[in-house]
């Protein structure tokens, strides 16, 4: 995994990722109820409705709302779904979406055939001869849900029939997922490597749930636990009312002192507000008091003393439903002894990623160029051990040298590099 910028422009999004449109009767119990949870632990930030607003046709203005307010709809099509006035007035909030601002909408076809649907056949029919006796006095009503259900059902979607569910929810979480990377496009080089220890680290950071969660990233220095903590608070960060990225604690606290990281916190979550206080117990007064109301997010980056997290984290009931703080250290036992929630440990990169790495810095691309510095990329490559720093600063320095001037650097590096990054 590469190291990040040392500061990275905040990406626009929505507030959900996803909203789900389902027959609640059909499935929510069932295949939406584990789509959901997959999503989730994937942390796609998924709009799912409360079961009390299923009451009458018009579609409550929280689910209208909802639908705005996400990136795409994935549409549930079950046997009943056409049977519900409720699901057709949502599908077709969701196609005025779509075609007002390119609203992204995915169609699950769960043991129906899309032809069906599109064709109106049978049950779908049956269905519609239902609604039109209902609404004799609203034939555009009815009309638009046809039309919404016929250019849904034209869309290229994913089909259940008698396969294996969990398969087929894991194939769906993966494509949302690729498709929700394409609207945020990071540098290439940033992302070698990361989409494995992404999917570990949001499965204990369980985004969604309304508990305040403490997850800890531990690991050796280099490893890439900072930019796997940026890469999730970019992510995640949108989803939160206050957000905080203390960068460098260990570094600042002894700097700076304790005082002035708790200040940081404050004005990065309220950057309205003026805070002025001159010791910790001041400090924590205050950050319990103005934030146990706040569904925050905050990073904790290279802490190293259980006073860093007295001082900043404190108790979880100093924190608003729903907050998540993320340390990153390289003591694991700290993070136990305080008690937090989950711990993930990052791994260095495989082979294949740490040369795609490592070319991406010497060569400015993913391959080697030049036959004559194959084997010795190969060298280097195994040398920094699938370190992402190791690789990050060797392929730097190395960037427009000859092969001459590659050898002589790599026995010069040999004898300093172990000493510098188990100390980095």
């Amino acid at each position: 995994m590469l190291s990040l910028p040392s500061t990275s422009s905040p990406i626009s999004r929505k507030k959900y990722d996803v909203f789900l449109s389902f027959r609640g009767e059909d499935t929510r119990k069932n295949f939406t109820a584990h789509l959901y949870d997959a999503l989730k632990s994937s942390g796609i930030v998924t709009f799912r409705d409360d079961p009390k607003l299923e009451a009458g046709e018009e579609i409550a203005p929280e689910l209208s709302k909802a639908i705005q307010q996400s990136w795409c709809s994935v549409i549930i099509f079950s046997k009943t779904y056409a049977f519900s006035g409720w699901c057709l007035e949502e599908l077709a909030e969701i196609v005025q979406q779509k075609n007002a601002i390119g609203h992204k909408v995915f169609p699950i076809f769960c043991h129906v055939d899309p032809s069906d649907l599109r064709n109106r056949k049978e049950k779908v029919e049956e269905a519609f001869v239902k609604h039109e006796e209902r609404y004799k006095e609203d034939k555009d009503k009815i009309q638009k849900w046809r039309n919404a259900l016929t250019e849904v059902a034209k869309i290229k979607g994913w089909h259940l029939h008698n396969g294996n569910e969990s398969e087929f929810i894991g194939d769906v979480v993966r494509k949302i997922s690729a498709k929700l990377c394409e609207t945020n496009p990071m540098v290439h080089d940033e992302l070698v490597g990361i989409s494995l220890p992404l999917k570990g680290l949001y499965s204990k950071i369980n985004i969604g749930e309304d508990d305040v969660r403490i997850i800890g990233i531990c690991g050796m220095g280099g490893i890439g636990k900072t930019t796997l903590a940026r890469v999730v608070y970019t992510q995640m960060s949108p989803h939160f009312e206050g957000k905080s990225f203390l960068a460098d604690i260990r570094e600042v606290s002894n700097k700076c002192g304790l005082v002035s990281l708790q200040k940081q916190l404050l004005s990065q979550i309220l950057p309205n507000e003026c805070f002025n206080f001159f010791n910790v117990h001041e400090g924590n007064a205050i950050i319990s008091r103005r934030l146990c109301s706040e569904k925050v997010l905050v990073v904790l980056d290279d802490v190293d003393n259980v006073q860093h997290l007295k001082c900043l984290v404190g108790r979880r009931d100093w924190f608003g439903l729903g907050s998540r703080i993320i340390v990153t250290t390289r003591d694991e036992h700290l993070l136990r002894s305080y008690g937090v929630d989950g711990v993930y440990k990052p791994k260095t990169l495989n082979p294949a990623d740490a040369l795609t790495l490592f070319n991406l810095k010497a060569f400015h691309s993913d391959t080697v160029p030049k036959d004559d510095f194959i084997e010795v990329s190969e060298e280097v490559v195994c040398y920094a051990g699938g370190l992402p720093l190791a690789l990050e600063v060797l392929g730097s320095f190395l960037c427009d040298r000859d092969i001459v001037q590659w050898r002589s650097a790599i026995e010069r590096l040999k004898k300093i590099l172990t000493k510098k990054f188990l100390t980095r």
